[in-house]
């Protein structure tokens, strides 16, 4: 199965317990370098959120999509705790990933 035929939910932030940032994508590795490279305008470039903390995997759309909606609400503190659950000394997963 190609990368193509997931989909990610993550989050980024621009240090621990700094700003972070939700998003979803069907290609992680190509949208987290274009935040960091600051090709997307807006939020993650102006406030230089572009480590990545956390994400999810899912093979259906409409469940990504729900799920980045659902953090997107969710408060502050509760999104620190998910990212801190698999990742408490908030790395930058995207070199792991991208094989770095």
């Amino acid at each position: 199965m190609s990368s193509s035929e997931f989909y990610y939910v993550y989050i980024l932030a621009n240090r621990a317990y700094g700003t972070v940032y939700v998003g979803m994508t069907n290609d992680i590795l190509r949208r987290v370098h274009e935040h960091k490279s600051g090709l997307v305008e807006g939020f993650t470039k102006k406030y230089g959120v572009h480590s990545l903390v956390y994400y999810e995997t899912f093979k259906d759309p409409y469940n990504a999509i729900s799920r980045e909606k659902t953090l997107k609400k969710w408060k502050r503190e509760w999104k620190v705790a998910l990212i801190e659950k698999d990742n408490p000394e908030w790395i930058d997963l995207y070199d792991s990933l991208s094989g770095l």
